[in-house]
């Protein structure tokens, strides 16, 4: 499985349920790797969505522990080991967590490859992906040459899981 985010200087990936800035370049990239593919988010990452809908042509999968939630054109699961009974009916490649911050640690060890837009400055944040750089288990497997918009630098980072 994947995972995929954009991360500021300290691996921050929001704040109050928003994304911390839009680059066009990483939603283009975010939308390369993730149309017709299967996403996996929280009921918070959908709701951020513009009206609170799923992505189109994709899977949406959605966990949350709200036994009562619904939402139109997603898949709702309550539990870890729902998700993946869910998601063995996938191959593993098409997966993609796209947060937030709860799906992304309790999922991280379900993953073996992760596509990070790494932006070269610090936010104020609320919300945080798990730091790649400090887990001796993920390694950086290809870097981007740096990329600006307007005055942010980033670029896109693919780490892998070490073989165990």
């Amino acid at each position: 499985m994947n995972l995929i985010a954009a991360v500021d200087e300290n691996w921050a990936i929001g704040l109050n349920n928003e994304l911390l800035v839009s680059i066009p370049d990483d939603m283009k990239y975010f939308r390369e790797h993730t149309v017709g593919k299967v996403i996996v988010m929280g009921r918070k990452t959908l709701e951020s969505f513009p009206g609170g809908q799923p992505l189109k042509k994709r899977t949406n999968i959605v966990l949350t522990t709200d036994q009562n939630y619904k939402a139109k054109d997603v898949v709702v699961v309550h539990s870890l080991d729902e998700l993946r009974e869910r998601l063995s009916e996938y191959d593993s490649k098409d997966i993609f967590v796209i947060g937030g911050e709860q799906v992304y640690r309790q999922l991280l060890d379900d993953c073996d490859t992760a596509h990070i837009t790494k932006i070269h400055y610090s936010y104020q944040a609320d919300a945080y992906f798990p730091n790649l750089d400090e887990k001796e288990e993920w390694v950086i497997a290809a870097t981007s040459e740096e990329h600006t918009y307007f005055d942010l630098e980033y670029e896109f980072i693919k780490y892998i899981r070490k073989a165990k």
